[in-house]
């Protein structure tokens, strides 16, 4: 066995590990998440701007057979967080895929696994406080602020409520999750009463007829939903949260299962089933992309504020995903750091158990996101988001790598698998991995962003080999003195 596949002697770590490797970026942190903070991190990463904002323009192109999209996006998706699910029940770490990545796939695995997750959280933070400035000027007391600035303020306050505590963070994530279920809870209460009733809705009665007469399911071809798919797969981004925050979580054996078992219906009911009612409303081609569809109901029934209220769950879904971002890389970084393979501030706890390090670094690249602002406010939205879904890509097929050969292993006597278990192994695993490389080369079917996108993927490999070859000796020293004990 290699330095780079060792990290310590087997220990303890956890009455369902006894005997795994623990990892040193685990040592420090409190346990103070409790199983409704967990719960609804699982459904907050499950609900965000892409189905608030995004479904609204999907529609538009692919028509109602966008419900099948995000169904099988979503099978695909619960199988990448079951997977994860599965490996937290073996080992539970707060440096999630990273720690499994090192175990399984050595050090250079953990440390590709690591920097393209910080490539994908720190290019989606710059794209949350973009959005949460954009979202801002919605209201008029707000436009006479420059867009950077509201960027900024975004930043700090979600930065501040980050180094407090875990506990903090894990209540600003419950009461944001609460406000996006509570708002699709009621408009889909809305959208069956219009449809139980077939009231107007904008000159149309609400009903099969609104799509058999409109094109029915595929108005434009099965292609554009296709095409749509790699949009699609980039909305359930952040569900691999929960293998993050199981590593600060008292009980994660009763705990993690619960919330990704309950992935699967949250896919069902609210997006296909929000997505089905839309369809049902009005014709796709009347929603939009600069629109939330959600707002594009309402406000033809006639509801006051509609448009408020939307943008202020929007807004609400932005903040939760910068919450998220910082989290989570701050996790990330540390269980790096620890190993060698990320800057050694990042390794540091401050004395409320927070790895401020690398929530600071994390941070950091964002305030670069304040400069885009500056520069070129109609542009750093769309910029930053391609380059993320590079990263988020990356981390799910990492996971599923990391799991062909956990249960390899579980084969061959060296590891024992957890009754919670991934089914299908290892056909599941390979048909997730040809599905999720299969949605980045839809991308290059879109020549002004997507195919610009893939192009950098020679230069962020190139950084990344670059990268290694300055920390490989500080890698290899650091996992000598774990092995010698010094």
């Amino acid at each position: 066995m290699s330095k780079d596949s060792v990290r310590t002697a087997p220990v303890a770590a956890h009455p369902q590990a006894t005997g795994t490797p623990a990892d040193a970026g685990d040592a420090g942190y409190s346990k103070d998440l409790k199983h409704r903070h967990v719960n609804m991190i699982a459904i907050g990463g499950a609900i965000g701007t892409g189905l608030f904002l995004g479904a609204g323009g999907r529609l538009h192109t692919a028509g109602p057979a966008l419900a099948v999209a995000y169904l099988v996006c979503g099978v695909f998706a619960f199988f990448v967080v079951r997977a994860l699910g599965e490996l937290v029940l073996y080992r539970p770490s707060s440096g999630s895929f990273v720690s499994y990545a090192r175990e399984f796939l050595g050090e250079k695995g953990a440390y590709v696994a690591g920097w393209m997750y910080f490539l994908n959280w720190s290019t989606t933070g710059i794209a949350d406080i973009t959005a949460i400035a954009l979202y801002t000027h919605y209201w008029s007391m707000f436009t006479s602020i420059p867009q950077w600035v509201l960027a900024l303020v975004a930043l700090a306050v979600v930065l501040a409520v980050n180094l407090i505590s875990v506990k903090i963070f894990g209540e600003m994530e419950f009461w944001f999750a609460i406000v996006k279920v509570a708002t699709l809870v009621g408009f889909m209460l809305i959208g069956v009463f219009l449809l139980a009733t077939r009231h107007d809705v904008g000159g149309h009665t609400p009903g099969l007829g609104v799509i058999s007469h409109n094109g029915g399911i595929l108005p434009h071809g099965a292609m554009p939903v296709v095409l749509v798919m790699q949009g699609v797969i980039f909305a359930y981004a952040a569900l691999e949260l929960v293998g993050v925050a199981a590593g600060e979580t008292a009980e994660p054996e009763k705990v993690v299962p619960r919330a990704v078992n309950s992935i699967m219906w949250r896919v069902g009911l609210f997006y296909c089933g929000s997505v089905v009612l839309l369809a049902l409303l009005l014709p796709g081609s009347l929603y939009s992309a600069d629109e939330s569809p959600f707002v594009t109901v309402l406000s033809r029934i006639g509801v006051p504020a509609a448009g408020d209220v939307m943008n202020l769950v929007v807004l609400t879904a932005a903040m939760s995903s910068l919450n998220s971002g910082l989290y989570s890389t701050g996790r990330i970084l540390r269980s790096m750091a620890m190993a060698g393979s990320a800057p050694r501030f990042t390794r540091v706890m401050s004395r409320s158990q927070v790895p401020y390090g690398g929530i600071l670094l994390t941070c950091a690249v964002c305030v670069l996101g304040v400069g885009l602002n500056y520069l070129v406010p109609s542009q750093a939205f769309e910029i930053v988001l391609n380059v993320a879904s590079l990263g988020i890509v990356s981390t799910w097929v990492i996971i599923m790598v990391c799991h062909l050969v956990f249960v390899r292993r579980a084969k061959a006597g060296l590891v024992a698998r957890p009754h919670f278990r991934l089914p299908g192994s290892p056909v599941t695993e390979i048909a997730t991995i040809a599905f999720l490389l299969a949605c980045l080369g839809l991308m290059w079917n879109d020549p002004e962003v997507g195919r610009k996108t893939l192009l950098l993927i020679p230069l962020i490999a190139a950084l990344l080999v670059a990268g290694w070859f300055a920390v490989r000796h500080r890698v290899g020293r650091t996992a000598e003195r774990e092995l010698t004990g010094n």
